[in-house]
């Protein structure tokens, strides 16, 4: 009986939405506001990868929607987020999207192996230096990572973001600075950074993402001025597409194809269950919201398999987009479900505008996204603490900075 009832565990059941009948309406509300917020990040991190913008819709939606139903979060949001790109980029650079698939559901396997093995509480045991190390050197990665996209040239080539950033910078200052790309990410900053500040001038309640309105400012901006900078491009009318027959190895040995999925995994693990974990102190561990660390790593598993097979990048909680579900009043995990839904309805209704976003406004938001993440002040009040937090805190850090993500935990733990 104990073993089924700890199965049971894992699966969903009715008392996830027993709330359901007081709370649909805060949850439909806070749906839709994530969904804003997570349309520009899905594109954005897509096209950071390397992949188009389509399997960023793709990720957000299948992976959003299969992670809200199985996971262990009730208010959780899953997607492609900032720190897969981390991992992401260089497997790409050097290998191409394609191997993407095989390695996402090599990886959503892994996650339900790890889910069904328990080791969701070990995320209990990480230091919590090592979190904000953690943190810190995803957002001086992703930040980095926007460099290609803001100067409107190409990337150079490389497997070392400082390396290729670096790089890529010298590359734009022998062509020429781009001028109407800098000039596009200026702006996105300016309206993305003011937005909070003009609505609590004028005292308007409505919540108003300013990554979206950035992106919608911009995107006619560029249009009707006929600004010369890259856009995002048509997509493809059926964003979702079967693509079990491009399994293998493409090109990757054994070993590095285990070492590339288990890296996945870990770190889907890893920032799903700390945003799972930032989630439930939010809502000030109310019973309802509390994490189930184990059935989290199954919903993510099923979310990152399918996501994979559907044409999409591996998911992981994001942290970002979990905090505005949590800010916005939802109450259960259907709002996680409406916030897919209302991107599968952006994604038939703005197809074509969004075709016309500029790739360098993307990037701002990005950059913009980077800042917020670091999140300066609450990083200078965790220096003032102690010097060996301090210094666990800018190893773990640089580590995830020089080297990768792993390395940068376990350099951070010992």
């Amino acid at each position: 009986m104990t073993i089924l009832s700890n199965f049971q565990n894992l699966l969903p059941s009715r008392t996830d939405y027993k709330d359901l009948p007081k709370s649909w309406r805060a949850d439909i509300i806070a749906g839709i506001t994530v969904g804003i917020v997570a349309l520009p990040l899905a594109l954005a991190f897509a096209i950071t990868t390397g992949a188009s913008a389509s399997a960023g819709l793709t990720t957000a939606i299948i992976a959003g929607l299969i992670a809200a139903i199985f996971g262990g979060s009730h208010l959780q949001v899953s997607g492609p987020t900032g720190a897969m790109t981390v991992v992401l980029v260089p497997i790409v650079s050097k290998f191409g999207v394609s191997v993407l698939i095989p390695l996402g559901i090599t990886a959503g396997i892994t996650l339900l192996v790890f889910g069904l093995f328990k080791a969701g509480s070990l995320i209990n045991r990480v230091p919590w230096p090592v979190m904000e190390g953690f943190t810190l050197g995803i957002a001086m990665v992703i930040g980095l990572q926007q460099m290609p996209m803001a100067l409107g040239v190409d990337k150079a080539s490389g497997s070392q973001t400082v390396q290729v950033a670096f790089h890529t910078f010298q590359s734009a200052l022998h062509a020429g600075l781009n001028r109407s790309s800098l000039l596009v990410v200026l702006a996105t900053l300016i309206i993305k950074f003011a937005t909070p500040r003009v609505l609590h001038f004028f005292k308007i309640k409505l919540f108003i993402p300013g990554s979206f309105l950035s992106i919608l400012v911009m995107t006619l901006v560029v249009w009707i001025a006929g600004i010369n900078v890259a856009t995002v491009g048509a997509l493809p009318k059926n964003i979702f597409h079967y693509e079990g027959a491009a399994l293998g190895l493409h090109g990757l040995s054994i070993s590095t194809f285990a070492t590339a999925a288990l890296s996945i995994a870990f770190l889907a693990a890893i920032e799903s269950l700390l945003s799972a974990r930032v989630a439930d102190q939010m809502a000030h561990h109310q019973e309802l919201t509390k994490v189930i660390p184990n059935r989290e790593l199954i919903g993510q598993g099923f979310a990152t398999l399918f996501s994979a097979l559907l044409g999409g990048l591996p998911a992981t909680g994001a942290i970002a987009r979990t905090s505005v579900n949590v800010r916005s009043g939802a109450k259960t995990r259907f709002a996680s479900v409406v916030h897919a839904l209302f991107l599968v309805l952006v994604v038939l209704v703005l197809s074509p505008f969004i075709s016309h976003v500029p790739t360098a406004t993307l990037a701002a938001v990005l950059i913009g996204t980077s800042y917020r993440i670091a999140n300066p002040v609450q990083l200078r009040e965790f220096l003032t603490t102690t010097k060996r937090d301090a210094a666990v805190l800018f190893i773990t850090a640089f580590a995830v900075l020089g080297i990768d993500l792993i390395w940068g935990i376990i350099c951070g733990i010992f």
